[in-house]
């Protein structure tokens, strides 16, 4: 399980023109279920995510998490995040997970969320052609992969 995190000042998205989901200060995610994920993966992520200290105290520091600054989440499903560009320069996205269990995985990280204390969550439409806008604080953007915490 894949997750690009943004630290945002805003974010917002829209798809055929209407805005379906935005965020302010907190995160802008990108998630990707690939296969070979399974449910406890997404409580990883979800942990990780919630508690990842990109946010600056007092001092200037990056020492608070998202909880700890009331922040909000605006999440969005990239499946493109399974890209495989090992052979040529088309990337294969072989690796996705089916769209049906990816949707519900999606919808299922972004509930556990909400569960871990954050509470704001919006999200895009899954499967859907979206316009995302953001704008990146700092910029801090950070790459977070159930797999790397598996070795």
């Amino acid at each position: 399980m894949r997750a690009v995190i943004q630290r945002v000042l805003s974010a917002d998205v829209t798809v055929d023109g209407k805005t379906v989901g935005k965020c302010q200060k907190g995160y802008m995610i990108l998630f990707c279920a690939v296969e070979g994920d399974c449910e406890q993966d997404i409580e990883l992520l979800a942990r990780k995510t919630a508690n990842l200290r990109v946010f600056c105290d007092d001092d200037g520091k990056m020492n608070r998490s998202v909880l700890e600054t009331d922040g909000e989440v605006l999440c969005i499903s990239q499946f493109t995040l399974a890209a495989d560009t090992k052979k040529g320069n088309r990337p294969s996205f072989i690796k996705a997970m089916s769209p049906d269990v990816a949707s519900e995985y999606y919808d299922k990280y972004c509930d556990c969320l909400k569960q871990l204390g954050i509470k704001r969550v919006q999200k895009g439409i899954f499967g859907a052609n979206m316009k995302v806008s953001l704008v990146n604080d700092g910029p801090v953007t950070i790459i977070l992969d159930t797999d790397t915490w598996k070795r």
